[in-house]
């Protein structure tokens, strides 16, 4: 038996020796190892039928030679794996001295930077953030704003119309004020609410133009609200993004679906009120509009205009983002170009 086990042993090295890749290894190690026929293990198994003392001496002889078998089996895959390896780099002509590529990380856009800390401004005051849809009715963007067909007032906002089945009168909402009447129908009042989001005109574009850029509107509606609740949330919220008191001046503006209605601008700070192609020369960036909610629209939002009052604001996003980073140019935000938008 024990001279068996020594031509066996002897045997098993040489084929594993032999062995120039892993599945013939396998095989190998199945040979001898194997549950079903595996040689050795059919030795081991044999040995109850021996004697006590050449139990003993045989059985460690056939452990012994287990081991060793097993350990050289597995310093044999070690080799075969670490070989297999070195010719996937040569076949892959990779240099593994070479630096790896960096990987790119992306950064938000300027206006939605902006319109985050808006976001916590407005939260911090008690307001909801709230959203509505790009392609709009005509009713919600006009006529529940109290701008019915044929009104003048449609011929200041260039407006894109879809077309559709006839009489369906959809568009590209031109502000984001319809919010403001889906938010009254939904929750009524008293009600605090914003919607950041992009608008479309139909613009000629220039350095202050652009036919899609952002718009954020604003409600309050509650017993009482007048025009100084307006302007302590604009001095608010505009110390919150500059990040100091920035010079502002109210003038008399007509919105149809505000009265009064006003005209918020701001200092140009890409200029500092001497004059340039984003201020047109005036010292002054038209920010925004904004009023007291007509009457009308309370009502074409179910709310009684007799016992409730409220302001009404559209801030100009893209532009306070001019405003926040120097940008003397509106074109560039969407432009795409990299080299502009990492600078965020």
């Amino acid at each position: 038996m024990k001279e068996k086990l020594e031509q066996l042993k002897d045997k098993a090295i040489s084929a594993i020796k032999e062995a120039d890749s892993l599945g013939l290894l396998e095989k190998v190690e199945l040979q001898y190892f194997g549950r079903k026929g595996g040689i050795l293990n059919s030795i081991l198994k044999a040995l109850k039928d021996l004697s006590g003392e050449d139990k003993k001496e045989i059985g460690q002889l056939a452990n012994k030679i287990k081991f060793d078998l097993l350990n050289l089996i597995e310093e044999k895959r070690k080799e075969l794996s670490s070989k297999k390896i070195d010719q996937a780099l040569e076949k892959d002509d990779i240099d593994i001295t070479m630096p790896g590529k960096k990987k790119e990380l992306g950064s938000l856009n300027p206006n939605t930077i902006v319109q985050n800390e808006l976001e916590d401004i407005f939260r911090s005051l008690g307001f909801m953030i709230l959203d509505g849809p790009e392609l709009e009715s005509d009713y919600y963007n006009f006529e529940a704003l109290n701008i019915p067909e044929h009104h003048p007032a449609r011929d200041m906002q260039d407006t894109f119309y879809i077309k559709g089945k006839e009489g369906s009168k959809r568009l590209l909402r031109t502000h984001t004020s319809p919010v403001q009447i889906r938010a009254m129908q939904k929750y009524g009042a008293p009600i605090r609410a914003v919607a950041p989001g992009r608008v479309f005109r139909y613009e000629a574009l220039d350095a202050s133009h652009e036919n899609n850029f952002y718009q954020l509107e604003g409600l309050m509606i509650d017993k009482d609200i007048s025009i100084v609740n307006l302007i302590a949330v604009m001095k608010t919220l505009l110390k919150g993004i500059f990040k100091k008191d920035v010079k502002v001046r109210l003038r008399p503006g007509y919105f149809p679906f505000v009265e009064p209605g006003f005209e918020l601008d701001i200092h140009c700070l890409i200029c500092n009120g001497k004059g340039c192609s984003v201020c047109k020369q005036t010292g002054w960036l038209e920010l925004l509009p904004c009023g007291m909610v007509h009457p009308n629209v309370l009502r074409a939002g179910n709310i009684d205009p007799e016992k409730y009052s409220g302001f009404a604001f559209g801030l100009g996003l893209t532009r306070l983002v001019m405003m926040r980073y120097g940008i003397n140019d509106i074109r560039l935000i969407n432009s795409g170009d990299l080299r502009f938008l990492k600078q965020f």
